[in-house]
């Protein structure tokens, strides 16, 4: 049912809304190759130091942490070049990636890893859910490293599940026991808030033990020139790959398996010039999300996540396909979203754009063609800027999201096609432009909650037809 449940637009109004919306269409999708003109692949010379002479054991059994990253650590102390995990199966805490390194995984690798807090220690500057401190390492952490990857046909286990990392997230699915109560899981995340909410300096902002924080799988913080490519990621213990406060990033031919609490994809967070293709999600939460900081800590930082493609991807279970947000108060500009299929009965949503008046940020320039949705459990396209708002709460930052181009999607069956959600008596949401898409199977084809600035042309819906100067009420 609609709050606002009205779209009227004058036809001379209309035509001008419809050829500046086609201009910018245009030119907007012009940018693609000048973003990748901008995006290199590393290199890296040709040496190679296989962990197996630095005494790892490929038995599942032995503890090759040391023995990985001291080969990691003599690589990069020659000049870089390739760290081989041969075939077999190899237990290990955290990795530290290192400047001109390449850790890469043949076929028949496998690194699994541990899932004891302790083997994640010292604790390490880290960003977990958009706000900076101290906390446990990622699984493959690198901080300040240039020229780095993780590559080839092998595997990542993080051996998360609901008998260990996953219980964390404070709920019976996940495992909850009186071992760990739901009040010192709250007490832990609560903490780590009250450090934004009161501007702590990063160097009390210290959580690990009993902080019940997850780590992130792979995270890249403040990295520059970074490959992952053809690896297969199971288990995360949270979010899957995490570039921070990052440039230069390729994300190729991964495939990520993963359907723990918060076991988002792939998250670029205010990181830039982003190349994402030819991946396959299967998650526990968004496949893609972009984020650029929580609150006070994006907006101090303000550095937004932008130049971002995204093409030939499978989104297959999660809360939403491409996702912005929630965590963006830095902002996101120029996001390219292609050719990718979208398809499960567990996958929510196909665009996800997900802020609020606490978080804010200016979210600008996305676009999005060429996408095949199958089945969605909610909408193909939700824009909410009501995210995680309690009745009658409000904030003093309220978030611009603009400039939205969406054309050529199709898909199967949905609750909503278009699902807006802004804030009442506020104009958060504008230049919504929809264009040549069919959606099909559609129980009620808009849900427009204090936003209308909706621009349609040749949208199909249950064989319906939308054009931009039509008025309609209702379905």
């Amino acid at each position: 049912m609609f709050q606002r449940s009205f779209f009227h637009i004058f036809p001379i109004i209309a035509g001008i809304l419809l050829s500046s919306g086609s201009c910018l269409q245009t030119t907007g999708w012009s940018e693609v190759d000048k973003i990748l003109k901008e995006i290199h692949e590393p290199v890296f010379p040709a040496k190679e130091y296989l962990i197996t002479d630095y005494q790892a054991l490929g038995d599942g059994l032995f503890d090759c942490t040391g023995a990985i990253n001291k080969a990691i650590a003599a690589c990069h102390e020659n000049g870089g070049g390739k760290v081989i995990v041969p075939e077999g199966i190899f237990l290990t805490g955290a990795i530290h990636l290192k400047s001109n390194v390449n850790l890469h995984l043949e076929e028949g690798a496998r690194l699994t890893f541990t899932t004891d807090p302790r083997a994640y220690l010292p604790l390490v500057v880290t960003r977990w859910e958009g706000v900076d401190c101290y906390n446990y390492s990622p699984l493959i952490y690198a901080n300040g490293a240039e020229n780095i990857a993780v590559t080839g046909k092998g595997i990542l286990d993080g051996q998360a599940n609901s008998g260990n990392w996953w219980i964390w997230k404070g709920r019976k699915e996940y495992g909850l026991s009186p071992d760990v109560p739901v009040q010192l899981v709250n007490e832990g995340r609560k903490r780590l808030l009250m450090f934004e909410q009161t501007h702590t300096p990063l160097e009390d902002r210290i959580m690990g033990d009993g902080g019940y924080l997850r780590p992130p799988f792979l995270q890249f913080y403040n990295c520059r020139s970074i490959l992952v490519a053809d690896v297969t990621v199971l288990n995360a213990p949270f979010w899957v790959i995490h570039p921070v406060m990052s440039e230069n990033i390729i994300v190729r031919g991964v495939n990520i398996d993963s359907h723990g609490p918060n076991n988002d994809g792939c998250n670029p967070e205010s990181s830039k010039n982003v190349l994402i293709e030819n991946c396959i999600f299967d998650t526990g939460d968004d496949c893609i999300a972009i984020k650029s900081g929580r609150n006070n800590d994006g907006r101090r930082w303000n550095i937004p996540s932008e130049n971002i493609v995204v093409r030939n991807c499978t989104m297959k279970n999660g809360h939403g396909g491409l996702v912005i947000g929630s965590e963006v108060s830095g902002g996101c500009r120029n996001v390219f979203v292609q050719d990718c299929v979208m398809d499960s009965p567990e996958l929510e949503r196909a665009l996800r754009i997900k802020t609020n008046s606490l978080r804010g940020g200016i979210i600008e320039n996305i676009y999005m063609r060429n996408v095949t949705v199958g089945e969605v459990k909610e909408a193909v396209i939700k824009i909410n800027c009501m995210y995680e708002m309690k009745p009658g709460e409000s904030g003093q930052h309220p978030p611009v999201i603009r400039n939205i181009f969406i054309t050529g999607v199709s898909s199967k069956k949905s609750n909503y096609a278009i699902y807006l959600h802004g804030i009442e008596g506020l104009n958060c949401i504008s230049d919504v432009h929809i264009s040549n898409c069919t959606f099909e199977g559609v129980k009620e084809p808009f849900r427009l909650e204090d936003a209308d600035d909706l621009d349609l042309d040749q949208i199909s819906i249950n064989g319906k037809i939308y054009g931009s100067t039509q008025q309609f009420a209702g379905n």
